[in-house]
């Protein structure tokens, strides 16, 4: 059973189609929608007495196991709700945990959605054992003992920290990689956008990837990471990442910041919007909040409209700003069509501070000349008569002046 609230406040309103998609990405079938319409919340059930008593005679005559509402509940209405509604009722925030729940696929977005769970059920847990209201102790252990409650809490708390010490070693892991990528100066393209965008169909385009891609919200959970080369540019790695949502729960936020770091150390990010979406400019702030609060929104931006193949009369281009620098992509990422002017957009993004120019490297200068060949910027190299090196070199420009200041 399904309850959508119209709220007055736009802010705080949710999308009613992104609903039935999410629970429809889920794996619910939905035996009816109900749609609330509230001036001011009841901080008892949210909706009023009347809709609460028409939601539970709808819910049994439709045999429903659980009640969904596209609206983040307090504990304390969830339990009220499902006294008064005799069976399971979970808000939009535990119905994006689920999703995430069934879409984790490598070790660490396991613990990452785990531990968003056990954040969220932390508000969540209720004394449900009354037969074990007081452990009593044995000889030597005598007194009051703990509720049932206060240990389900205490165990909750001690795998929360465990899952925190093992994200710790993960995020070290991803660290010592991008350590690793910063050292061989391959700059870093994340695709950021709204779920359901296309970022994972054009990362398969981009570069023969076999990412799983579904017309359904966050078919992506685990990040991708893959080298493409660009032509006059040379290799960048391109990261494939979760998809955003509005109103995207600030604990999930917080379990997957391991997970957005390589947004928020990325080179340049891939804004992918949905061309032939109505809500695309909601949707484009929504991420951009998102962006705002993992600290990603001082990265530059490049925007791609995807899905031009569901437009009618629009030719692939590049939009530019005032000074020639391109700022927005016209592309279909499932027919392929401008993913060529996408790739030039991103080496005019990326070479602005690339520097192409010939060298004159002396014969004891062997350590210069090494260290250019190990970050991969050597194009050419001859001798000339005096036994000097010419070599034609393209690295950044902070790069080439430090070797060059070390001389």
């Amino acid at each position: 059973m399904l309850v959508h609230l119209e709220m007055n406040n736009e802010a705080e309103s949710e999308d009613q189609l992104e609903f039935q998609e999410l629970v429809a990405s889920a794996g619910a079938e939905p035996v009816s929608l109900i749609i609330a319409k509230s001036v001011q919340p009841n901080p008892k059930f949210l909706v009023g007495q009347g809709k609460v008593e028409e939601i539970r005679m709808l819910a049994k005559q439709g045999n429903a196991d659980i009640v969904l509402f596209n609206h983040a509940l307090s504990p304390s209405q969830e339990r009220n709700l499902e006294r008064r509604l005799e069976c399971r009722v979970h808000d939009r925030t535990a119905l994006i945990l689920d999703i995430f729940a069934q879409r984790a696929r490598t070790h660490e977005g396991k613990l990452q959605v785990e531990l968003a769970q056990l954040q969220y059920m932390s508000t969540r847990l209720v004394r449900g054992w009354t037969h074990l209201e007081r452990q009593k102790g044995g000889i030597g252990l005598r007194g009051p003992g703990e509720t049932q409650l206060e240990t389900d809490r205490r165990l909750l708390r001690a795998r929360i920290k465990n899952i925190r010490a093992r994200l710790d070693k993960v995020r070290k892991q991803r660290d010592q990689g991008r350590l690793s990528r910063s050292k061989a100066e391959i700059p870093t393209v994340s695709l950021v956008g709204y779920t359901n965008a296309g970022k994972s169909t054009l990362f398969n385009g981009l570069t023969e990837a076999d990412v799983y891609v579904e017309d359904q919200l966050f078919a992506t959970l685990d990040p991708t990471l893959r080298r493409l080369d660009i032509p006059e540019l040379g290799p960048i790695i391109l990261a494939d990442t979760v998809g955003f949502i509005r109103h995207l729960p600030h604990k999930l936020v917080e379990a997957f910041r391991t997970t957005l770091q390589e947004t928020t150390e990325a080179t340049l990010l891939l804004h992918v919007v949905d061309a032939a979406d109505e809500n695309k400019r909601a949707n484009l702030e929504q991420v951009n909040l998102v962006l705002n609060e993992i600290n990603a929104d001082k990265v530059p931006c490049l925007q791609v409209y995807n899905k031009l193949d569901l437009l009618d009369g629009s030719e692939p281009r590049i939009d530019r700003d005032i000074t020639g620098l391109p700022w927005r992509v016209w592309i279909s990422a499932e027919t392929g069509a401008g993913l060529d002017l996408l790739k030039q957009a991103i080496r005019e993004r990326l070479s602005r501070d690339i520097i192409c120019r010939e060298l004159k490297v002396s014969a004891n200068e062997g350590g210069l000349r090494s260290k250019l060949y190990q970050k991969g910027a050597v194009l050419n190299e001859t001798v000339n008569e005096e036994g000097d090196y010419l070599i034609s070199v393209r690295l950044p420009r902070q790069s080439l002046n430090r070797l060059l200041a070390r001389r």
